[in-house]
């Protein structure tokens, strides 16, 4: 094996838990600190070496020295571009193996016109390239290269996309396009010829003409091989107008003419018929477990993507039924201490599925042994691309935060995070509930400040849950240091934001929550002058956050600030207001001007309360 070292060096390199990801660069400049970020820097990544391969592939004359050993083809220049001019079936060929589309079309029509006759073989080779692309030119890897495609088209494509909600269905099956146009022109077809009409039809959703077709292939006494019998599988199911019932029996019609032609089914023909029986959730359980059984039996051992299947048709997000839930323990039991490689495309959803059962069943333990499962060998390369192996980590650690000791929750914290994943808003959240659970509250200042440096700095969700935490209770005076420093910083990020947005509002929990804090860790001008905001931003104060605030000011002896408690009180029409009153006329030594003030609040609330009154009761006379 030529790569037999390069895989024994990879094997010692393990995911470092104290750094991100390996795919991105080690450069603190360029070393993301959210999802969002993480997502833009791969996809900067993905159009550099893009751009990096149109230019490799536009001047190939320039990148001719191969220094690679053992050679990678991928990183040498590709020629596009055909070399032989005349009109023959090696020019046909040459077409073909460059996937030029049109290109083949217009060479093979040419050699018929010429009356040259096509072999049987290079025929089939067109076929095979037309129907696997749905007789269009097949997509470039890069935008860079799409030069022919006119503004207009694009303009077209555009629109086409809003209409279907933008929302990509693929490539359908053109009905008397080249290839049937070809298919039928040729004067001898075989099984092959057959087969991959069959495949390309089923591959574009043409269900109905698959089938005709294959109705034919056996009128004609010739045999469909395996991947041929899964694509009429897959058609027989996808076919419309038709009852579980029939769509069953077709399905083991079909198994039973594999056994006649002697076609041994393989891995995806039993992957594919799971596949399908998800469509029916309930009424092909016991069927998905008759496949499950016969793939045992003849020897195929199951893939991810067979017990991802599984896992789908029994713990279906609409199904309320609980029969099945002991199935999961059963695949994890056969699963332990395996180590996979790829078999099925969908191989890679095995574990994200296998952890939203563990989510819905809340079994710790489980999610224990799946991700255990997951680090065993190189059983992590099936976390799925994209954001597959984000949802994965977040489902796994918020498990941990809803029933784990909150001191192995911290150390799962320091390991998952950012090493594996950047935790979203409600990550966070969940932990900071799970702190708040185990009377930890002195950590959520940290939880902030990595909340900001993972870009969650102007969520409001989030931002309301650390200062309802911090304000709930009263703490020691260092903690409550602690927790004024932190709320003083929350409150820069509203006033951050509201410059910047200037139709943002403050949220009235949050003017409540700073306040009681800055009472609290003594640090009372900041809090008076919270007081102002709440006028500013037409917020009303609580009941609790007033009597604190006229607990400061009879600690300070000072009148004035507790006749601007009552003012402010007066001035939302509170209730709490008459009885402010009454403390500030007991508990303070006042002039005869403040006492003048007083009783002109306390007459406005009077009348206030009159009014109220009387409108209510014309409305119920009104009635």
């Amino acid at each position: 094996d030529k790569v037999a070292v390069l895989q024994a060096l990879a094997s010692t390199v393990n995911r470092d838990s104290t750094a991100v990801s390996y795919v991105f660069q080690d450069d603190p400049f360029l070393t993301p600190t959210s999802s969002l970020e993480s997502r833009s820097f791969l996809l900067a990544k993905k159009s550099g070496e893009n751009a990096a391969k149109f230019i490799i592939n536009s001047y190939p004359k320039y990148f001719q020295k191969d220094m690679a050993e053992p050679h990678i083809p991928c990183l040498m220049p590709e020629y596009f571009e055909p070399q032989i001019e005349d009109i023959s079936e090696a020019a046909l060929k040459e077409r073909i193996k460059l996937r030029k589309v049109k290109a083949s079309v217009d060479m093979f029509d040419q050699l018929l016109q010429a009356g040259t006759t096509v072999s049987l073989e290079t025929t089939n080779s067109l076929l095979d390239l037309l129907c696997y692309y749905g007789d269009q030119e097949p997509a470039t890897d890069s935008h860079f290269q799409q030069t022919e495609q006119s503004e207009e088209l694009e303009e077209k494509n555009n629109e086409k996309s809003r209409r279907k909600g933008g929302h990509q269905f693929g490539v359908t099956w053109r009905a008397e396009n080249n290839a049937e146009r070809i298919f039928s022109l040729m004067p001898e077809k075989n099984a092959h010829s057959y087969c991959t009409m069959i495949r390309g039809m089923v591959k574009h959703r043409a269900y109905e003409q698959a089938l005709n077709l294959y109705t034919e292939l056996l009128n004609n006494r010739l045999h469909a091989d395996v991947y041929t019998f899964n694509a009429v599988i897959e058609a027989t199911v996808l076919v419309i107008n038709e009852k579980f019932d029939e769509k069953w029996h077709n399905i083991l019609e079909l198994l039973r003419q594999m056994v006649a032609q002697k076609v041994k089914p393989n891995l995806q023909t039993f992957n594919t018929i799971l596949k399908c029986l998800r469509r029916f959730y309930v009424t092909a359980r016991v069927p998905a477990l008759q496949i499950l059984r016969e793939m045992k039996a003849i020897g195929i051992e199951p893939s991810l993507a067979t017990y991802h299947h599984i896992i789908q048709l029994f713990y279906h997000p609409g199904n309320p039924s609980k029969v099945s839930s002991f199935i999961i323990y059963d695949i994890m039991n056969e699963l332990i201490g395996k180590k996979f490689s790829p078999k099925d495309l969908d191989d890679d959803k095995f574990f994200n599925s296998a952890m939203i059962v563990c989510s819905s069943l809340r079994d710790l333990e489980l999610a224990y042994q799946i991700h255990g499962l997951l680090n065993t060998g190189d059983n992590r390369k099936f976390m799925g691309p994209g954001r597959q192996p984000d949802f994965y980590y977040s489902r796994f650690f918020n498990l941990i935060c809803l029933m784990e000791q909150i001191d192995v929750t911290l150390k799962w914290y320091e390991d998952l995070i950012p090493s594996a994943f950047f935790p979203h808003s409600q990550t966070l959240i969940d932990l900071l509930q799970a702190l708040d659970v185990a009377n930890r509250l002195e950590v959520i200042p940290q939880i902030w400040k990595d909340s900001k440096e993972y870009g969650h700095t102007f969520r409001n969700d989030l931002r309301e849950e650390i200062l309802i935490l911090m304000a709930r209770d009263k703490h020691p005076p260092e903690l409550q240091v602690a927790f004024a420093d932190c709320a003083a910083d929350i409150k820069s990020t509203y006033e951050s934001q509201l410059v910047k947005q200037t139709a943002l509002d403050w949220p009235a929990v949050s003017l409540n929550c700073i306040a009681v804090l800055f009472l609290r860790a003594g640090r009372t001008q900041e809090a008076w002058k919270m007081l102002g905001l709440f006028r500013k931003h037409n917020k009303i104060p609580r009941n609790e956050l007033l009597n604190e605030f006229m607990d400061s000011a009879k600690v300070s002896n000072s009148p004035s600030q507790a006749i601007e408690i009552v003012e402010l009180a007066s001035a939302f029409s509170l209730p709490i207001c008459e009885g402010l009153t009454q403390r500030v006329m007991t508990d303070f030594a006042i002039n005869q001007e403040q006492k003048e003030v007083l009783g002109k609040l306390t007459a406005f609330i009077s009348d206030s309360d009159t009014d109220s009154s009387d409108s209510d009761s014309d409305t119920s006379e009104g009635k």
